[in-house]
Protein backbone atom coordinates (compact mmCIF):
# COMPACT_ATOMS: atom_id res chain seq x y z
CA UNK A 1 0.00 0.00 0.00
CA UNK A 2 2.96 2.81 0.38
CA UNK A 3 4.55 1.58 -2.28
CA UNK A 4 0.99 2.88 -4.49
CA UNK A 5 0.59 5.67 -2.06
CA UNK A 6 4.02 7.58 -2.92
CA UNK A 7 3.94 6.26 -6.35
CA UNK A 8 0.02 8.12 -6.98
CA UNK A 9 1.77 10.92 -5.08
CA UNK A 10 4.61 11.72 -7.21
CA UNK A 11 2.88 11.09 -10.26
CA UNK A 12 0.45 13.73 -9.60
CA UNK A 13 2.83 16.13 -9.33
CA UNK A 14 4.26 14.75 -12.86
CA UNK A 15 1.60 15.21 -14.63
CA UNK A 16 0.13 18.33 -13.22
CA UNK A 17 3.93 20.08 -13.70
CA UNK A 18 4.44 18.22 -17.29
CA UNK A 19 0.67 19.76 -17.96
CA UNK A 20 1.70 23.18 -16.97
CA UNK A 21 5.24 23.33 -18.89
CA UNK A 22 3.22 22.18 -22.39
CA UNK A 23 0.77 25.22 -21.48
CA UNK A 24 4.05 27.69 -21.96
CA UNK A 25 5.74 26.12 -24.74
CA UNK A 26 7.81 28.38 -26.68
CA UNK A 27 8.02 30.60 -23.71
CA UNK A 28 11.98 29.59 -22.79
CA UNK A 29 11.95 31.37 -19.42
CA UNK A 30 8.29 29.46 -17.98
CA UNK A 31 9.50 26.22 -18.84
CA UNK A 32 12.65 26.90 -17.05
CA UNK A 33 10.86 28.60 -13.85
CA UNK A 34 8.08 26.04 -14.55
CA UNK A 35 10.58 23.01 -14.78
CA UNK A 36 12.46 23.79 -11.85
CA UNK A 37 9.60 24.32 -9.58
CA UNK A 38 7.52 20.49 -10.31
CA UNK A 39 11.61 19.51 -9.66
CA UNK A 40 10.88 20.85 -6.20
CA UNK A 41 7.75 20.72 -5.61
CA UNK A 42 8.12 16.36 -6.84
CA UNK A 43 10.85 16.16 -4.13
CA UNK A 44 8.51 18.02 -1.15
CA UNK A 45 5.97 15.66 -2.10
CA UNK A 46 8.12 12.80 -2.27
CA UNK A 47 9.67 13.70 1.40
CA UNK A 48 6.44 14.11 2.82
CA UNK A 49 4.57 11.06 1.88
CA UNK A 50 7.80 8.58 2.53
CA UNK A 51 7.57 10.18 6.19
CA UNK A 52 4.00 10.07 6.42
CA UNK A 53 4.09 6.12 5.47
CA UNK A 54 7.05 4.58 6.70
CA UNK A 55 7.36 7.12 9.88
CA UNK A 56 11.40 7.87 8.91
CA UNK A 57 13.63 10.47 8.45
CA UNK A 58 13.77 10.51 4.82
CA UNK A 59 18.12 10.23 4.41
CA UNK A 60 18.19 9.93 1.11
CA UNK A 61 16.66 13.72 -0.25
CA UNK A 62 18.36 15.32 2.81
CA UNK A 63 19.63 19.08 2.03
CA UNK A 64 22.89 18.36 3.65
CA UNK A 65 25.20 18.28 0.86
CA UNK A 66 22.44 18.12 -2.12
CA UNK A 67 23.91 20.77 -4.10
CA UNK A 68 27.69 18.85 -4.29
CA UNK A 69 25.88 15.73 -4.92
CA UNK A 70 23.70 16.97 -8.00
CA UNK A 71 26.55 18.55 -9.77
CA UNK A 72 29.02 15.51 -8.97
CA UNK A 73 26.30 13.88 -10.59
CA UNK A 74 25.65 15.82 -13.42
CA UNK A 75 28.92 16.40 -14.47
CA UNK A 76 28.81 11.97 -14.37
CA UNK A 77 26.41 12.38 -17.24
CA UNK A 78 27.49 15.21 -18.81
CA UNK A 79 30.98 13.39 -18.96
CA UNK A 80 29.66 10.06 -20.56
CA UNK A 81 27.25 11.33 -22.80
CA UNK A 82 30.22 13.43 -24.10
CA UNK A 83 32.07 9.93 -24.64
CA UNK A 84 29.73 9.02 -26.55
CA UNK A 85 29.75 11.74 -28.94
CA UNK A 86 32.87 12.06 -29.10
CA UNK A 87 33.62 8.25 -30.23
CA UNK A 88 30.41 8.66 -32.89
CA UNK A 89 31.81 12.08 -34.39
CA UNK A 90 35.04 10.01 -34.91
CA UNK A 91 33.40 7.76 -37.29
CA UNK A 92 31.52 10.80 -38.96
CA UNK A 93 28.27 10.03 -37.49
CA UNK A 94 28.03 13.48 -35.65
CA UNK A 95 28.32 16.81 -37.59
CA UNK A 96 28.24 20.51 -35.73
CA UNK A 97 27.11 23.11 -38.44
CA UNK A 98 27.49 25.76 -36.28
CA UNK A 99 25.51 27.68 -33.46
CA UNK A 100 22.20 26.78 -32.24
CA UNK A 101 19.40 28.28 -29.89
CA UNK A 102 19.98 29.48 -26.69
CA UNK A 103 16.75 30.02 -25.67
CA UNK A 104 16.03 26.69 -26.83
CA UNK A 105 18.69 25.57 -23.96
CA UNK A 106 17.34 27.35 -21.08
CA UNK A 107 13.82 26.23 -21.90
CA UNK A 108 15.70 22.40 -21.58
CA UNK A 109 16.93 23.32 -18.56
CA UNK A 110 13.26 23.17 -16.85
CA UNK A 111 12.47 20.29 -19.14
CA UNK A 112 15.07 18.38 -18.36
CA UNK A 113 15.06 19.10 -14.61
CA UNK A 114 11.24 18.21 -13.85
CA UNK A 115 12.02 14.94 -16.36
CA UNK A 116 15.23 13.85 -14.08
CA UNK A 117 13.85 14.27 -10.54
CA UNK A 118 10.61 13.05 -11.19
CA UNK A 119 11.64 10.13 -12.90
CA UNK A 120 14.43 9.28 -10.45
CA UNK A 121 11.30 9.80 -7.39
CA UNK A 122 9.23 7.21 -9.12
CA UNK A 123 11.46 4.65 -10.23
CA UNK A 124 14.54 4.83 -8.26
CA UNK A 125 13.11 6.44 -4.90
CA UNK A 126 9.52 4.78 -4.74
CA UNK A 127 9.84 1.55 -7.19
CA UNK A 128 13.68 0.61 -6.35
CA UNK A 129 13.44 0.95 -3.36
CA UNK A 130 10.62 -0.60 -1.80
CA UNK A 131 11.23 -3.26 -4.67
CA UNK A 132 14.82 -3.97 -3.28
CA UNK A 133 13.15 -4.35 0.31
CA UNK A 134 11.54 -7.48 -0.88
CA UNK A 135 14.25 -9.12 -3.43
CA UNK A 136 17.62 -7.54 -2.95
CA UNK A 137 19.01 -5.09 -4.85
CA UNK A 138 20.43 -7.19 -8.22
CA UNK A 139 16.83 -8.74 -8.61
CA UNK A 140 15.37 -5.00 -7.74
CA UNK A 141 17.90 -3.38 -10.37
CA UNK A 142 17.11 -6.36 -13.49
CA UNK A 143 13.02 -5.91 -12.73
CA UNK A 144 12.81 -2.25 -12.10
CA UNK A 145 15.59 -1.32 -15.27
CA UNK A 146 13.67 -3.48 -17.21
CA UNK A 147 10.21 -1.19 -16.65
CA UNK A 148 11.81 1.66 -17.18
CA UNK A 149 13.00 0.71 -20.40
CA UNK A 150 9.25 -0.28 -21.10
CA UNK A 151 8.40 3.17 -20.26
CA UNK A 152 10.26 4.37 -23.00
CA UNK A 153 8.14 2.93 -25.96
CA UNK A 154 6.02 5.26 -25.24
CA UNK A 155 7.90 7.68 -27.11
CA UNK A 156 6.95 9.42 -30.86
CA UNK A 157 10.25 7.36 -32.40
CA UNK A 158 10.54 4.53 -30.18
CA UNK A 159 11.51 0.97 -30.98
CA UNK A 160 12.06 -2.44 -29.38
CA UNK A 161 15.55 -1.85 -29.08
CA UNK A 162 15.45 1.98 -28.03
CA UNK A 163 13.88 0.04 -24.82
CA UNK A 164 16.17 -2.84 -24.25
CA UNK A 165 19.12 -0.10 -24.59
CA UNK A 166 17.60 2.54 -22.03
CA UNK A 167 16.75 -0.68 -19.93
CA UNK A 168 20.65 -1.11 -20.05
CA UNK A 169 22.09 1.47 -19.94
CA UNK A 170 20.10 4.02 -18.22
CA UNK A 171 17.67 1.80 -15.96
CA UNK A 172 20.03 -0.22 -14.55
CA UNK A 173 23.09 1.70 -14.20
CA UNK A 174 20.70 4.85 -12.48
CA UNK A 175 19.55 2.06 -10.21
CA UNK A 176 23.29 1.30 -9.62
CA UNK A 177 24.16 4.44 -8.37
CA UNK A 178 21.28 4.87 -6.12
CA UNK A 179 23.08 1.36 -4.45
CA UNK A 180 26.52 3.15 -4.98
CA UNK A 181 25.02 6.34 -2.53
CA UNK A 182 21.83 5.84 -1.16
CA UNK A 183 20.65 9.05 -1.64
CA UNK A 184 18.64 10.59 -4.89
CA UNK A 185 20.73 13.69 -5.60
CA UNK A 186 23.61 11.74 -7.92
CA UNK A 187 21.06 10.08 -9.56
CA UNK A 188 19.10 13.04 -10.02
CA UNK A 189 21.89 14.91 -10.97
CA UNK A 190 23.50 12.37 -13.49
CA UNK A 191 20.33 12.05 -15.43
CA UNK A 192 19.67 15.32 -15.41
CA UNK A 193 23.53 15.97 -16.89
CA UNK A 194 23.22 13.33 -19.70
CA UNK A 195 19.82 14.39 -20.93
CA UNK A 196 20.93 17.96 -20.88
CA UNK A 197 23.71 17.46 -22.67
CA UNK A 198 21.92 15.32 -25.30
CA UNK A 199 19.41 17.95 -26.05
CA UNK A 200 20.58 21.05 -24.21
CA UNK A 201 24.04 21.28 -25.75
CA UNK A 202 24.82 18.62 -28.40
CA UNK A 203 21.12 18.89 -29.95
CA UNK A 204 20.25 15.73 -30.67
CA UNK A 205 17.31 12.98 -30.31
CA UNK A 206 16.73 12.39 -26.97
CA UNK A 207 14.97 8.92 -26.10
CA UNK A 208 13.11 8.82 -29.64
CA UNK A 209 11.27 12.28 -28.75
CA UNK A 210 11.95 14.14 -31.66
CA UNK A 211 14.95 16.21 -32.53
CA UNK A 212 15.96 18.69 -29.99
CA UNK A 213 17.26 22.67 -30.27
CA UNK A 214 20.29 23.36 -28.17
CA UNK A 215 23.66 25.44 -28.12
CA UNK A 216 24.41 23.65 -30.94
CA UNK A 217 23.25 23.04 -34.54
CA UNK A 218 24.43 19.28 -35.41
CA UNK A 219 23.07 16.34 -37.59
CA UNK A 220 23.71 12.45 -37.38
CA UNK A 221 23.83 10.22 -39.77
CA UNK A 222 25.55 6.54 -40.40
CA UNK A 223 24.35 2.81 -38.97
CA UNK A 224 21.49 3.24 -36.86
CA UNK A 225 23.56 0.95 -34.21
CA UNK A 226 26.43 3.76 -34.12
CA UNK A 227 24.14 6.52 -34.28
CA UNK A 228 21.36 4.93 -32.78
CA UNK A 229 19.17 6.20 -35.73
CA UNK A 230 15.74 8.00 -34.99
CA UNK A 231 15.84 7.03 -31.15
CA UNK A 232 18.72 9.13 -30.93
CA UNK A 233 22.31 8.18 -29.69
CA UNK A 234 20.64 6.37 -26.95
CA UNK A 235 20.15 3.41 -29.10
CA UNK A 236 23.89 3.44 -29.52
CA UNK A 237 26.21 0.47 -29.02
CA UNK A 238 28.75 3.15 -27.23
CA UNK A 239 25.81 4.69 -25.27
CA UNK A 240 25.08 0.54 -24.46
CA UNK A 241 28.96 -0.31 -23.44
CA UNK A 242 29.20 3.43 -21.41
CA UNK A 243 25.88 2.71 -19.40
CA UNK A 244 27.24 -1.37 -18.60
CA UNK A 245 30.69 -0.33 -17.68
CA UNK A 246 29.38 2.76 -15.18
CA UNK A 247 27.21 -0.01 -14.09
CA UNK A 248 29.34 -2.36 -12.90
CA UNK A 249 31.28 0.04 -11.72
CA UNK A 250 28.50 1.47 -9.05
CA UNK A 251 28.26 -1.90 -8.32
CA UNK A 252 31.28 -2.28 -7.19
CA UNK A 253 31.46 0.85 -4.89
CA UNK A 254 27.76 -0.39 -3.69
CA UNK A 255 29.43 -3.66 -2.29
CA UNK A 256 32.80 -2.52 -1.37
CA UNK A 257 30.61 -0.01 0.85
CA UNK A 258 28.41 -2.82 2.18
CA UNK A 259 25.71 -1.21 0.94
CA UNK A 260 23.92 -4.71 -1.19
CA UNK A 261 21.10 -5.49 0.23
CA UNK A 262 20.80 -9.33 -0.14
CA UNK A 263 17.86 -11.32 -1.39
CA UNK A 264 15.40 -12.40 0.76
CA UNK A 265 14.98 -16.49 1.77
CA UNK A 266 12.40 -17.79 3.68
CA UNK A 267 13.36 -20.10 6.91
CA UNK A 268 13.01 -23.90 6.66
CA UNK A 269 11.59 -25.77 9.28
CA UNK A 270 10.24 -23.60 10.90
CA UNK A 271 7.08 -23.44 12.18
CA UNK A 272 5.49 -19.83 13.22
CA UNK A 273 3.56 -21.41 16.30
CA UNK A 274 6.31 -22.41 18.08
CA UNK A 275 8.47 -19.12 17.69
CA UNK A 276 9.28 -17.59 21.32
CA UNK A 277 10.01 -14.08 21.76
CA UNK A 278 13.28 -13.51 23.94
Amino acid sequence: MRLLKQFVAVLAVTFVGSQAIAAVEGNAWLTLALGVLTAVAAIGVYAWVVRRTERRAVTEVARAGAGARIARGALIGFGMFAAVIVNIAFVGGYHVKGLGSVSGAVALIGFMAAAATTEELIFRGVLFRVVEERTGTWIALLLTGVVFGLMHLLNPDASLWGAVAIAVEAGFMLAACYAATRNLWVPIGLHFGWNFAAGGIFSVVVSGNGESKGLLDSTMSGPALLTGGDFGPEGSLYTVAAGVVLTLVFMWLAHRRGHLVPRRRRAVGVEPATATVS
